[in-house]
């Protein structure tokens, strides 16, 4: 699928900035959202609904943008260099657990605009150009496994389904203004394809480049996703759509995600962002990993020349954020190593086919 237009000015100048620095991502949102202590009144607005919205972060884009256009700018203030938007479970799939499946493309809009809005003051007020990616959640229905332990053929939703699920939300983001679009979070290898096709397809309809940007999820010691790729075997399964970055989000903290970044450096031909929960969560569920402790952990992937981009998922804070900033200052990134031609293959192990 051919793209219409060159390479975007957003894209060229990330690469530019990547070539430079280490750059900074933003961190946890739920977390955040969580400090105001919203009442159900809060979520819901003067919006018309059955269900109870308690929860419902992304609808915060509509009825109290307020709060979401604040954390935004925060993260922005502490030092980010890109800003993602508060749509993580903005697909007519996610947001039927509200019954909230008509708002999806006026929510993927508002939040579209909000970050572009904090990104464009903050650059404003100190002329540092800021990023906005378009955030595209997993979902909570998956294409390679039946939920239905007695029938492992069933699946929930089909593969046309979930890409018009996908698509609705692509072309609401683009629309509003993001400069990349970020598959996250991604626990079903087959799930992350389709997402990567609809942004694809989207970017096309538009009629302007919108790069892609890919994150993994880790589901247990093993390293292996839901599905049971390896992180290797995820960038083989998704290496043809080039994304401008690929990397691991959220499931652990900085340390035991360390071992994954390793695996995925060593031959991965693009720029590699990883941002990590604030450690394992408490029996009560809470983040205790102080904003010092996250840097310092990071700080050994910068030594290592793990990475590209560094930011924050569950628990982290504007304070995560602004220490990561300060302790990757000056720091260069990971070199892209030159790759040579190979046949490489993915089934939930990575292979190399022999010439």
């Amino acid at each position: 699928m051919t793209i219409a237009g060159p390479t975007s000015d957003a894209e060229q100048a990330f690469r530019a900035a990547a070539a430079e620095r280490i750059l900074v991502f933003d961190g946890g949102y739920g977390t955040a959202i969580q400090k105001y202590g919203l009442t159900e009144a809060d979520y819901r607005g003067g919006l018309d609904l059955a269900k109870d919205q308690k929860g419902n972060n992304d609808l915060l884009c509509l009825t109290r943008p307020d709060v979401i256009a604040a954390i935004h700018t925060a993260y922005c203030d502490a030092g980010a260099d890109m800003i993602e938007t508060n749509t993580f479970s903005s697909t007519r799939i996610a947001m039927a657990d509200y019954g909230c499946e008509h708002l999806v493309r006026e929510i993927n809009l508002a939040a579209a605009k909000l970050a572009r809005e904090a990104c464009d003051a903050a650059t404003a007020r100190d002329g540092k150009r800021r990023f906005v990616t378009g955030s595209i959640g997993p979902t909570n229905k998956t294409l390679s496994l039946s939920p239905d332990v007695n029938d492992p053929g069933f699946r929930e939703v089909t593969f046309d389904e979930l890409k018009a699920t996908y698509r609705e939300q692509c072309d609401a983001l683009i629309e509003g203004g993001v400069d990349f679009l970020l598959v996250e979070t991604c626990f079903d290898t087959l799930n992350a394809k389709v997402a990567g096709l609809a942004a694809r397809e989207a970017a096309e309809a538009a009629g302007r480049e919108v790069p892609l940007m890919m994150s993994f999820t880790i589901t247990d010691m093993s390293g292996r996703n839901l599905s049971g790729h390896t992180v290797t075997a995820f960038w083989y399964a998704l290496r043809h759509l080039k994304p401008l970055t690929i990397g691991i989000n959220c499931a652990f903290g900085a340390d035991k995600m360390r071992p994954y970044l390793t695996e995925l450096a060593k031959d991965c031909d693009a720029l590699i962002l990883a941002y990590p929960n604030a450690g394992l969560p408490n029996e009560l569920g809470q983040y205790d990993e102080l904003p010092e402790r996250t840097a310092e952990l990071i700080r050994e992937w910068v030594g290592e020349g793990l990475v590209n981009m560094v930011g924050g998922c569950c628990g982290t804070t504007p304070a995560h954020i602004g220490a990561i900033a300060k302790m990757v200052a000056g720091e260069a990134g990971r070199a892209v190593p030159q790759t040579t031609v190979k046949t490489r293959l993915a089934g939930l192990e990575p292979f190399i086919m022999a010439a």
